[in-house]
């Protein structure tokens, strides 16, 4: 057997593939694929540059609807608390139906860590991404122990 290698887009690509289907629907009446069809959205909870730098590039929504005001967080180190860091993550996981994928810096996601490695549904996906001044840590990805556990490594 020929070796995998786990780059992050294959990673994403099996995720979504094996779980896509275990997620039932979001109503009798809509398949999983119009309920995924609903998601289009990134969501983000970074530090100011990572959050700016996707926002330049066209990820930012801001609407009027109550609980739909935006769909990112910034976290300013000293001022943001963890309880809002889980507000943020709850609201994008379970309360938002617009959001396919998370982006949260990966030093971030360590302060909810354990909220984040229970984290089992399809969608939104969750990636964690490395932020300038904090390298990635594979060893710490919530999805690829996910994958690890998988192909029994």
């Amino acid at each position: 057997m020929p070796p995998i290698y786990l780059t992050p887009s294959y990673i994403l690509f099996h995720y979504l593939h094996t779980t896509t289907y275990l997620q039932p629907p979001t109503s009798p009446k809509m398949s999983a694929n119009e309920a995924m069809a609903k998601r289009s959205l990134l969501a983000v909870i970074a530090d100011e540059d990572s959050v700016t730098g996707l926002l330049l590039a066209g990820v930012g929504q801001v609407l009027n609807e109550p609980g739909k005001e935006s769909n990112f967080l910034t976290v300013v180190p000293g001022k943001t608390t963890q309880e809002e860091v889980e507000q943020a993550f709850d609201r994008f996981t379970g309360e938002r139906d617009d959001v396919a994928i998370l982006l949260i810096n990966q030093h971030i996601a360590d302060l909810i860590r354990p909220r984040v490695d229970s984290y089992t549904n399809a969608f939104p996906a969750i990636l964690e991404i490395p932020s300038k001044d904090h390298p990635y840590d594979p060893e710490k990805d919530s999805i690829l122990k996910k994958v690890r556990r998988l192909f029994g490594e």
